[in-house]
C-alpha cells in the first residue's frame, strides 16, 4: 500500500495496487469462538509408522557404483535404514509415515524412480515390496521370523 499526500500523483511506472481476497479453505471455521466450541472438533486420520521392504534388480553395475548411488539415496532420504546390494540387485529397508498402507505403497513404489537421477542409481527395476505396520513388525522379531532389525544401519553389501 502507497502512502501519499490526498490527490499526489502516483511515481511513474507504478499503478495502485487492488487488495484481493482469497477464499477460506474447507477446514475453515467462520463461527465466533464461542459458538465453535460447541461443536466437536472434526475427527483427522493419524498417520502410522510403515516397515517398508524394497527389492530391485537389473543389469549387473559396477559394485563401487551401486554403493556410492546407495548411499545417496540414504542421504536424500534419511529415513532409510539399511540397504543390502550386489552387483545386480538390492533390498531397501526403511520406515515410512502414512496414513495407511495405499499411501505408504504409492510412496515406496516413488521412491527409486524419483531418486534416479539425483542418486544416480542404475536403471533397475522394483522387483519386490512389502509394507507391513509397526506392530506387526514386531511381533514377526518377538516371535523369532521376519527381517532381523535393521542394525548395523548403513549400505552393505549381501
Amino acid at each position: 500500500m502507497r502512502r501519499a499526500r490526498p490527490g499526489a500523483a502516483m511515481p511513474r511506472g507504478t499503478a495502485e495496487r487492488a487488495l484481493t481476497s482469497v477464499e477460506a479453505g474447507a477446514d475453515f471455521d467462520d463461527e465466533p469462538e464461542d459458538t465453535a466450541q460447541e461443536k466437536p472438533a472434526p475427527e483427522r486420520e493419524l498417520s502410522k509408522l510403515w516397515h517398508i521392504t524394497l527389492s530391485v534388480s537389473g543389469a549387473a553395475a559396477p559394485l563401487k557404483e551401486v554403493r556410492r548411488a546407495l548411499e545417496q539415496l540414504a542421504h536424500d532420504h534419511p529415513f532409510l535404514l539399511t540397504s543390502r546390494y550386489a552387483d545386480d540387485h538390492a533390498e531397501i529397508r526403511y520406515w515410512e509415515e502414512a496414513r495407511d498402507l495405499h499411501d505408504a505403497a504409492a510412496v515406496a513404489l516413488r521412491l527409486w524412480g524419483e531418486h534416479r537421477q539425483s542418486a544416480k542409481l542404475p536403471p533397475w527395476e522394483i522387483v519386490g515390496l512389502e509394507v507391513i505396520d509397526r506392530e506387526t513388525y514386531h511381533q514377526r522379531i518377538a516371535e523369532g521370523y521376519g527381517p532381523p532389525p535393521a542394525a548395523p544401519v548403513g549400505v552393505h553389501p549381501y
